[in-house]
């Protein structure tokens, strides 16, 4: 999830005040779940990790999740935004979690941007993301800002997941010609190297990583009015999921991705898993309850047709707190969220937990490292 809202969202400003939408009613959303049977094995192809590049409103992302083996988290997020053919956009965020609880943020505007021909890379002044030609890898360079230079290559070591045919919840009325989407690629598991130059510093990204594509082809405030994302990660096992919730337009339904993966296998995928904030508190800056435990569930049907079930139930160690509009004005912030409620936050965690595995009679406990988001927008 990371921030891949935030440059919609800002650049929205302007024609959000007075556009709640209409309620359209459940019946308008098509979740990725009613495509799940199409793709039992939840396999991707190359032409999935191609850019989408919609010329309507939309935020694409290419997300990588990084646990470097110095103790370092890292993020860094490609982000190119469409605000109804007016304003495009394209930005590079990079934050890196530093093991003595520093953190370093950079998102910078780039210049003269442009996709490759084939769509698979992506290009602009003193910045580069490059897929390989075997579709294993990916090359991100970026001298953007002198500060935050990047130099970090990700290897996929398993392959590539999605749900269904083409990973999309579509909105609006005819399924055929839908209005709107939400779409979500993984890599679920691969390798990092390289260095990331924080003011001088170079921080050794070798590690393990996550990489997710998404789209969100609509206003983000549209779409979804919250959002859980959740990533473990130990030795054997691996399990994320990818959560979000529509505002009541669209009658406050839930969609759930997700995937558990145990010694370079997958276990299995799943639309039906569940995030429950099982304890929070009172945030006064932002006016919304801060999550200070939470259940997570991943269940369903194994690939060899075992029942599967994994869970957590840690208690939340925030990291941070992301106010998505920071650099908007103060009185244009009140004022967006007093016309359409849209405060937009999101809360970071990271910290050891331990993930439950029950996989037909099997069980183990995997102690490993957990990075979780909530995301309130409206």
């Amino acid at each position: 999830m990371f921030s891949w809202v935030t440059n919609t969202v800002q650049s929205t400003l302007a024609s959000v005040a007075g556009t709640a939408e209409p309620i359209y009613g459940p019946q308008a959303l098509h979740p990725v779940s009613k495509q799940e049977e199409h793709n039992p094995k939840y396999e991707t192809t190359p032409e999935d990790f191609k850019w989408q590049a919609l010329e309507t409103t939309c935020a694409e992302t290419q997300t990588f999740y990084i646990e470097a083996d110095s103790g370092h988290f890292v993020m860094c997020q490609v982000i190119y935004s469409n605000v109804a053919n007016l304003h495009v956009s394209a930005q590079l965020n990079v934050k890196v979690f530093f093991p003595d609880g520093r953190t370093h943020w950079s998102a910078v505007a780039m210049n003269n941007y442009a996709f490759h021909e084939s769509f698979y890379s992506f290009f602009a002044d003193g910045f580069s993301i490059i897929l390989s030609e075997d579709h294993d890898s990916f090359h991100i360079k970026s001298q953007l800002d002198p500060e935050t230079v990047v130099d970090v290559k990700i290897k996929r070591t398993f392959p590539g997941f999605k749900v269904g045919k083409d990973g999309k919840t579509n909105y609006g009325d005819d399924p055929a010609n839908p209005w709107g989407c939400i779409r979500h690629i993984f890599w679920p598991r691969g390798v990092a190297e390289g260095t990331i130059e924080v003011k001088g510093e170079k921080v050794d990204v070798a590690g393990r990583a996550l990489f997710v594509m998404a789209l969100q082809g609509m206003k983000p405030h549209h779409a979804a009015a919250r959002w859980n994302f959740i990533m473990f990660a130990s030795e054997k096992v691996t399990a994320i999921m990818m959560e979000f919730t529509t505002p009541p337009s669209y009658g406050t339904q839930t969609v759930n991705v997700g995937m558990v993966l145990k010694d370079g296998a997958l276990v299995g995928g799943t639309t039906i898993g569940t995030v429950e904030h099982t304890e929070s508190k009172p945030d006064p800056d932002t006016e919304w309850s801060e999550p200070t435990a939470l259940k997570a569930v991943w269940k369903g049907k194994s690939q060899d047709g075992k029942e599967f079930e994994a869970a957590m139930d840690p208690t939340l160690a925030r990291i941070d707190r992301v106010d998505i509009m920071a650099e908007v004005p103060a009185i244009i912030k009140k004022f967006v969220a007093g016309a359409v409620g849209t405060r937009p936050y999101i809360y970071q965690y990271r910290q050891e937990a331990t993930l439950k595995l029950k996989v037909g009679e099997e069980v183990i406990e995997e102690k490993g490292t957990m990075f979780m988001e909530a995301t309130f927008i409206s």
